[in-house]
């Protein structure tokens, strides 16, 4: 597992996740994101950088459909967790594990796309920025793909619940990038069926940002 290089073992970032996945043996449910899958098959690329990888379930499956990946994420559990996943899923030669804190440090690249689904965070972070940074990463003729949540789903816990989350247009707006080298290929929200931890049935809005480097 590689390693970048994380400022301070108890920063708040690394401690908040590191209780986060305390809290359970696994967090997520494993599977691919919905956009993800949905929009990836139609881009041209070889090596994408998964921001924020969790438990690994978007890098394992851009591994098994022929991607090189770079996965990171500020947790360690989180990353055991996801390279013991790929290990047993027979594709851990095509993923590099890299712990980062993301308000420190970032893969350098070039990658043909950058894939940052669902990335926030309760600590207080400069989100903009990092997206920025990871959009700097991009090959020409490469993708930047962000998906948000459009609102907390009804059983998520209230601090979340009561979190602001912008709009597509407010976080295009918000990466200022040039726009002379930025393409819009897709702005929008997007409607998702989705059941919560005890069988909770909701209709959640997906915001789906698709810019391509000129």
């Amino acid at each position: 597992m590689g390693r970048g290089k994380l400022a301070g073992m108890d920063n708040e970032h690394h401690s908040h996740w590191e209780q986060r996945y305390a809290e359970k043996p696994q967090i997520w449910s494993g599977r691919v994101n919905a956009r993800l899958e949905e929009i990836v098959p139609q881009l041209d690329g070889d090596v994408v950088l998964d921001l924020g990888c969790g438990e690994g379930g978007d890098a394992i499956w851009f591994a098994e459909h022929g991607w090189e990946v770079v996965a990171v994420d500020v947790s360690s559990t989180a990353l055991a967790r996801a390279a013991k996943e790929a290990d047993k899923r027979g594709v851990l030669s095509h993923i590099d594990f890299q712990q980062h804190d993301l308000t420190q440090t970032l893969p350098e690249g070039p990658f043909d796309l950058v894939s940052a689904q669902f990335f926030h965070s309760m600590v207080d972070m400069d989100r903009p920025a990092i997206l920025r940074r990871a959009a700097a990463t991009v090959a020409p003729g490469g993708t930047l793909l962000i998906v948000d949540h459009g609102g907390a789903p009804p059983w998520a816990p209230e601090e979340v619940r009561h979190h602001v989350f912008p709009s597509a247009d407010e976080v295009v707006e918000g990466l200022a990038l040039d726009p002379g080298q930025w393409e819009r290929v897709r702005v929008d929200s997007v409607p998702r069926h989705a059941t919560g931890p005890d069988g909770q049935q909701a209709e959640l809005l997906d915001n789906v940002i698709e810019l391509r480097r000129r």
